[in-house]
């Protein structure tokens, strides 16, 4: 059995102001890439890590140019739902987004939390498991959403997670470290949400693997020196090797990422930029913020979890109506 995994396309319609090239043009070549390297591997299955696109309701064009791309695919193709994929951080939303609307026309498959997939070829049988994006992954405990019991009728257990799975303390905040999922069934976990990726990891006999995103959003210096791939999983007889591919249509980072807006960090026409844009695309300003900040309220005041879920409900809602306002424009 041959899989192909990548992740975060964040697929848009618009060029950042950090990028000197045309974006959108970048990204189908990236996706063209990626599905010719699965057809030309013969592979069994592609899996895509969540955060298909850059927002939950990007352009019907942008959406069309998408999957005019991924129906060349020859292998069927699974994912997770990834928190730009959805509004305000709550999976009750995807039935009324372009991602939830495109899955259901059978593009792909998206998985659900709990449920079980079995995938059989070249001889293995594998079982797949997928946790989307909700908003207390990696904040309540961890094994609720990165720890699965192994399918023993399988000879292999798949875990696809959309979350903060780091190696080590990369930063503060929300995060899980691998070495504490120790409790875990899975043989291979494969996660997305960490643009930065680490690559594949051997932990005794389980495989943790994230080849990062396919879009270079951020301008640090870290995405600008990362290569962008996507990770080729070979299970025959039941070993797990994985190959990590670089694809060629993805530029240096210094060929398209521009630091001179870093540098201009602190200038006030910079700051009323940043804050525009991240009002406009809605960014992780108006999904996490406040919701962190509901959640934190409820936690003081010792509110019930209905009343914290009823007010979450009503932001994700809110976010969803006003996106859908600035699509009319």
């Amino acid at each position: 059995m041959r899989i192909l995994f990548f992740t975060d396309t964040h697929f848009r319609g618009s060029s950042p102001v950090n990028r000197k090239d045309h974006l959108p043009s970048t990204l189908k070549e990236k996706l063209t890439e990626v599905v010719e390297l699965a057809n030309d591997y013969q592979v069994d299955y592609v899996l895509h890590g969540g955060d298909f696109f850059d927002t939950p309701t990007p352009a019907l064009s942008v959406a069309a140019d998408f999957l005019e791309i991924i129906r060349e695919l020859e292998a069927p193709l699974y994912g997770i739902a990834g928190n730009h994929d959805i509004f305000g951080g709550n999976l009750q939303t995807l039935a009324r987004t372009v991602l939830g609307f495109t899955a259901r026309m059978g593009f792909f498959r998206l998985l659900e939390p709990a449920e079980r997939v079995r995938l059989e070829a070249g001889g293995i049988r594998a079982c797949l498991m997928g946790r989307p994006y909700h908003l207390d992954i990696d904040r309540r405990p961890r094994h609720l959403d990165y720890c699965v019991e192994k399918d023993t009728e399988s000879d292999l257990t798949i875990h696809l997670v959309h979350g903060m799975l780091l190696d080590k303390q990369q930063f503060p905040g929300d995060y899980t470290l691998i070495d504490d999922l120790e409790k875990t069934g899975a043989d291979l976990v494969l996660s997305g949400h960490y643009h930065l990726g680490y690559g594949v990891l051997p932990r005794g006999d389980r495989h943790y693997v994230n080849p990062g995103a396919l879009v270079r959003l951020s301008n640090h210096h870290r995405e600008i020196e990362r290569s962008v791939r996507v990770a080729l999983i070979d299970l025959s007889g039941g070993a797990v090797n994985c190959r990590l591919i670089p694809l060629n249509s993805a530029l240096a980072g210094d060929e398209v990422l521009d630091r001179t807006r870093v540098e201009e960090i602190e200038t006030r026409v910079l700051a009323m930029e940043r804050f525009t844009r991240e009002v406009r695309e809605a960014t992780e300003l108006r999904r996490w913020d406040v919701s962190q900040i509901i959640s934190e309220l409820a936690q003081a005041e010792n509110l019930s979890e209905e009343v914290r879920r009823e007010a979450l409900r009503r932001i994700a809602e809110a976010e969803e109506s006003l996106l859908g306002r600035e699509d009319l424009r």
